[in-house]
């Protein structure tokens, strides 16, 4: 990728998010897990309503191309009253080109020096080790706050590989 930049995502831009993790996910096939939902899935639909309420707070962060079309997002929020890395997608043709990287550099510095915490996949090659090389560290389920160890549950429970699904920080 030449170049990319990165805004905060503004009104009427979260179809562009969903569009964008849509694409995203299909990548999981790959790693032999099948993200398929439907748009009124409720684990879905619960995901866009944390994204709209970011896009409302000026919480999401949005990578565009050198033409301003969308290709990667973040968003984050606040769990436990720490943190937290919501999601980070970027479009397929534009993976292993920095992006991902710039987007999260962005939200670590939003953390503004407290810690950074996140849930992802522990086996899917593009997601546990992109974040150790970036600094976080697998936390063990117990040292997790409660309202962390809930979206574990939540995303257990609707995802595919949920005994899969861990904990990360970056300490602040």
């Amino acid at each position: 990728m030449e170049r990319f930049s990165v805004r905060t995502a503004g009104p009427g831009e979260l179809e562009a998010l969903i569009a964008i993790d849509d694409a995203s996910s299909s990548l999981y096939a790959q790693a032999g897990i099948s993200m398929s939902f439907d748009h009124d899935h409720p684990f879905v639909v619960a995901e866009a309503q944390r994204w709209a309420a970011a896009i409302e707070r000026g919480d999401v962060y949005l990578a565009c191309d050198p033409k301003g079309q969308p290709i990667g997002f973040t968003a984050a929020g606040m769990v436990d009253d720490q943190p937290y890395l919501d999601q980070l997608s970027v479009l397929p043709a534009c993976m292993r080109r920095g992006v991902g990287a710039g987007l999260l550099q962005m939200v670590i510095a939003w953390s503004a020096g407290r810690s950074l915490w996140l849930t992802t996949y522990s086996s899917v090659p593009w997601n546990r080790p992109f974040y150790e090389r970036h600094g976080f560290v697998i936390v063990p389920e117990p040292d997790c706050g409660p309202e962390l160890r809930e979206i574990l549950d939540k995303q257990r429970a609707a995802l595919p590989e949920p005994d899969d699904r861990i904990a990360m920080v970056r300490a602040g």
